[in-house]
């Protein structure tokens, strides 16, 4: 288990974080709205018993552009996100 937790930080060592890779107003702009975008996920998923799923939905769209650096998409993406937790 130890040699897990080693490895998972020489990984995230590695890795550029989304704040290094973005300038710092937009890096932390994301990460709130990651953060409240899973909040609300998980608020609408125990109205509708499906908690898991809808929290795994938000997490992939949110992975799945995690490399993304254009700031126009990233902007973009946002505001989709935004717009999804209106609805």
């Amino acid at each position: 288990r130890a040699a897990t937790r080693e490895e998972k930080r020489k990984r995230k060592k590695e890795m550029p974080s989304l704040q290094t890779a973005l300038p710092p107003e937009l890096a932390n702009n994301v990460i709130r709205l990651y953060r409240e975008c899973l909040r609300r996920a998980k608020y609408i998923g125990h109205k509708q018993h499906n908690t898991a799923l809808v929290v795994d939905m938000v997490r992939q769209q949110f992975k799945k552009h995690m490399h993304e650096t254009d700031p126009e998409k990233i902007q973009k993406l946002k505001d989709d996100a935004a717009r999804g937790l209106i609805n």
